[in-house]
């Protein structure tokens, strides 16, 4: 997802690659995307110290990991947790002090620049964190705004529904190939016809 938005950032101009500054679990995979696109790379603690922003994507049982590994003196002004459930209140606890959070559900059409995204302002956050969020995300997709406790209900939707998507599109397929048709045309012709009518 870190990729996926950052790409869409180059993309649309929003940022120059010179401005992203990537870390990963691996840094190997820190080494890759440096060298693909030329942004810079660090440390977790390194990036959170450098960043204007920080955009944490990452899942929940690592959360607290990659907090713990950020300085607290981080000279970010704002902080987007992207992508995996964790609380403002939750975050807001590891930093100190208190960070102006917006917290993002995306989805993985985010890799096709086609991603839904929920967004919701922490306690401190302000209009201007919220122009940046929605600066990032919509480099992406479509963004919308809620409040926090309506965040699951997107995971539950936005977040999950392209996997059921997938299925009808396979099972759509399943049946062309039941009636006749080749595995390649079926999945080619099921896949165009969700796209189509979206845009119906």
């Amino acid at each position: 997802m870190g990729e996926a938005l950052f790409k869409g950032l180059l993309k649309t101009k929003a940022a120059r690659p010179e401005q992203i500054h990537v870390s990963a679990r691996r840094p190997e995979r820190v080494q890759e995307l440096v060298k693909a696109y030329g942004v810079r790379g660090g440390s977790n603690a390194e990036v959170a110290r450098e960043s204007d922003v920080v955009v944490l994507c990452v899942k929940p049982q690592i959360l607290d990991q990659v907090l713990r590994e950020s300085p607290q003196k981080s000279r970010a002004r704002s902080w987007s947790s992207a992508w995996r459930r964790g609380s403002h209140c939750a975050i807001e606890r590891r930093l100190h002090p208190p960070m102006r959070i917006v917290r993002a559900m995306p989805n993985t059409p985010a890799t096709v620049g086609a991603a839904a995204t929920a967004l919701a302002l922490g306690e401190h956050a302000t209009d201007a964190d919220l122009a940046t969020a929605r600066t990032i995300f919509d480099s992406v997709g479509l963004t919308v705004v809620l409040e926090e406790s309506q965040l699951d209900a997107v995971t539950g939707l936005s977040g999950s529904g392209p996997a059921y998507l997938f299925l009808i599109i396979e099972a759509l397929a399943d049946a062309g190939v039941k009636v006749g048709l080749s595995r390649r045309a079926s999945l080619q012709l099921a896949a165009q016809t969700v796209l189509g009518a979206r845009s119906c």
